[in-house]
């Protein structure tokens, strides 16, 4: 099991310049472990992204309902005072913003508090940066 990113979400869902790299990751182990605001920060970010004009309507369900399938199989990590509490501590010591503390907590959570040996899959730079300081391994290994 690897805890999964929304950031390392949404390139299983559309066509992105790490989508093959990430399809590997998840060939490699299928069980994904999310935060469980991570369908809402996707659905907000294919919304964003329809806006934006970079999907019409026809990619934005298709990539939709290749969300719904994901979500169907992944693990969440509920929100719980064990979250809120690690989140606190997360935002005192990482410059990171609320969701993204979040998430973080949540792997943290799911690792019983000992990431190392857990893997973090994520695109975003500061979130990895953090999570490589708590002692999670980072996937992919490099990002562009």
């Amino acid at each position: 099991m690897r805890f999964w990113d929304a950031s390392a979400v949404i390139p299983l869902c559309l066509k992105e310049p790490q989508t093959a790299s990430l399809r590997e990751i998840l060939k490699k182990d299928q069980h994904i472990v999310v935060w469980w605001g991570t369908s809402i920060e996707c659905y907000s970010a294919l919304a964003r992204l329809r806006r934006d004009g970079s999907l019409d309507d026809t990619s934005e369900e298709q990539a939709r309902n290749i969300l719904r399938l994901l979500a169907n199989a992944w693990t969440e990590v509920e929100p719980t005072e064990q979250v809120r509490e690690t989140t606190e501590r997360l935002l005192r010591l990482h410059p990171l913003r609320a969701a993204d503390s979040l998430q973080l907590a949540a792997a943290l959570v799911w690792a019983e508090k000992t990431p190392r040996g857990h893997s973090f899959v994520s695109l975003d730079t500061q979130l990895r940066q953090a999570a490589h300081l708590e002692g999670f391994a980072l996937l992919p290994e490099k990002i562009p």
